[in-house]
């Protein structure tokens, strides 16, 4: 991971205050940051030699401002937060683990920080424990699918759909941005129990609440409704078995109303022709076992009997795919 002692040293500048010291002035003396943060000479320099090195920041003489590319990815500010604190997070599973998890995923799983903090377990009974404990991985989740999201509502047009149903949708976050991009269409999410009650905490203050509801269940055993002309994965069905996954796609036909789509959006594999991978990416490494190309998708489709398979490829900050079909 070629820039992960840079990114240590940003996330290490959002921790200490340094970013919100340098974006509230112009240029801030080496003297005064210092003495702002509490760091010694020796500490202070070797964090502004990281920060210059990522482009961060630059410095003349004993002043030290912004760079003006970094002021401008300051607006995404939660999302830069978000992949830290996940890539770092990680870094143990990574550094501690991955000849495991090259020869033994199941081993892997058990020891792992990722599988620890992405585990259901506690999904299906109500408490404030379990849901602390899900607010903690949906935070991940749910800033995803806030940069993610667009994406997939840049290159698949809904304002043909009407009502949509989101399996898997965690805390409605896709859901939402969908609907707050077309006002015509309403939306169910089907989730975990405890899954539905953090979403309907994280919609509760938006404008598209009352058109985004919540239905608690899973999908893999529960009736799930009709009266949808969209039902929507986004970015979960890696997390299953070849077997569940089917299981998923073929009860969300059945219950699709004819003439309506199945969108699948989904990481696709890393791509083989290039080793460096950043350590922003590093957690979706981690999965590499998970993520399906997208003729699996398609050939799945077709078995299922739909119609206009259609695959959108994406490079995001790993591979992205759209895969859609129509149910006849």
């Amino acid at each position: 991971m070629v820039d992960a002692a840079k990114s240590r040293g940003l996330a290490s500048a959002f921790e200490l205050g340094l970013i919100d010291c340098l974006a509230a002035s112009e240029s801030v003396l080496f003297s005064a940051l210092r003495s702002k943060l509490g760091c010694d000479e020796k500490g202070l320099s070797m964090l502004l030699r990281l920060l210059r090195a990522n482009e961060v920041i630059e410095q003349r003489d004993d002043r030290i401002r912004l760079t003006p590319i970094f002021l401008a990815a300051l607006r995404y500010r939660d999302y830069i937060e978000m992949k830290l604190s996940f890539a770092d997070l990680v870094l143990h599973d990574f550094g501690d683990h991955f000849t495991t998890l090259v020869k033994d995923p199941a081993a892997f799983h058990r020891r792992s920080r990722l599988f620890s903090l992405f585990s259901y377990d506690g999904c299906l009974q109500d408490s404030e424990e379990n849901r602390e404990a899900a607010r903690r991985w949906m935070r991940i989740t749910t800033g995803l699918t806030r940069y993610e999201g667009p994406a997939c509502l840049e290159h698949y047009d809904f304002s043909k759909h009407h009502r949509m149903l989101d399996i898997g949708g965690n805390s409605g976050e896709f859901a939402r941005r969908a609907c707050m991009r077309h006002p015509r269409l309403s939306a169910v999410v089907m989730d975990l129990p405890v899954v539905c009650r953090v979403g309907k905490e994280h919609l509760a203050e938006t404008p598209e609440a009352d058109r985004v509801q919540f239905l608690e269940g899973s999908a893999l055993v529960d009736p799930i409704p009709g009266g949808f002309d969209l039902i929507s994965f986004k970015s979960m069905l890696h997390d299953w078995p070849e077997r569940e996954t089917m299981r998923f796609l073929s009860r969300a036909v059945g219950a699709l109303e004819p003439g309506g789509r199945v969108l699948i959006f989904e990481r696709s594999p890393f791509e083989s022709d290039n080793g460096d991978i950043s350590f922003a990416a590093l957690p979706f490494l981690l999965f590499f076992r998970s993520f399906r190309d997208s003729s699996w998708y398609e050939s799945r489709f077709k078995a299922l009997g739909l119609a206009e398979v259609a695959t959108v490829t994406l490079r995001l900050d790993t591979p992205f795919h759209i895969i859609t079909g129509r149910k006849q």
